[in-house]
């Protein structure tokens, strides 16, 4: 069956920390959810291939995901390169999802960047029927960038609303023990402020939430313009 939303990210956890309240609520909303594990993270400075693996499949159980897939493209050398490209696209064609969140454009880390990059070139020619990788063409209806943790300028498009779904959030982020500890100061896209990481995840979705006056949320960018189908119900009031 095809999946209603997929995370597409460079490593297992980075999900959980971008979006795993937005799959969440996706799941509760009763869409089908999977995640897209680009690599394995073998070149962690923590844990193992192994270890990260079955820490995946906890943090999926916790957050309800339908499924979880992983390309085995090489940690630490993702490339918008031909040949990446094809083993995207034929994921993509095999979990069919209509809707893919994406890490930002811009990050820290290399392979977060080059992984919005070579997913979005990946959804365009999945779509395209003489493009010579396994699977029947599918091409995705919205790519979405996941803004959590960013210190760029740039305003969000939109928020979703987390607030019933963050403590699961943390759940699940917690599976990967191997990664984060009670002591652990950053991870991914967040700077160490002083705090232990959940607090500054907490601080981050509350700070997110706050745009859109709830008590936790995360934030999300499109290249293009939302639309809205009434005006007269939009919500977060201005006064």
């Amino acid at each position: 069956m095809p999946l209603d939303l997929l995370a597409a990210v460079a490593h297992p956890d980075d999900a959980e920390l971008l979006a795993g309240g937005t799959l969440a609520k996706a799941v509760d909303a009763g869409h089908r959810v999977g995640i897209l594990d680009l690599t394995r993270g073998e070149l962690g400075s923590r844990g193992s291939v192994e270890i990260r693996a079955a820490e995946a499949a906890a943090a999926s159980a916790v957050l309800g995901i339908h499924e979880r897939a992983n390309a085995g493209l090489p940690d630490g050398h993702l490339q918008n390169s031909d040949a990446m490209r094809r083993v995207v696209i034929e994921q993509l064609r095999r979990l069919r999802p209509r809707v893919i969140i994406l890490p930002y454009l811009v990050g820290r880390h290399p392979d977060h960047r080059l992984a919005a990059e070579l997913v979005r070139d990946a959804a365009f020619l999945s779509g395209l029927k003489n493009y010579p990788a396994d699977g029947e063409p599918w091409k995705p209806t919205k790519l979405i960038h996941a803004m959590s943790y960013r210190e760029d300028a740039v305003k969000p498009g939109f928020v979703v609303d987390t607030t019933a779904q963050f403590e699961r959030k943390l759940q699940a982020i917690a599976c990967y023990a191997s990664q984060f500890t009670p002591d652990t100061v950053q991870a991914g896209e967040l700077y160490p402020t002083g705090q232990p990481l959940f607090d500054l995840i907490r601080t981050q979705d509350a700070h997110a939430g706050s745009l859109i006056r709830v008590a936790y949320g995360e934030r999300f960018w499109t290249e293009e313009t939302v639309a809205v189908e009434d005006i007269v119900q939009l919500g977060v009031h201005t006064l």
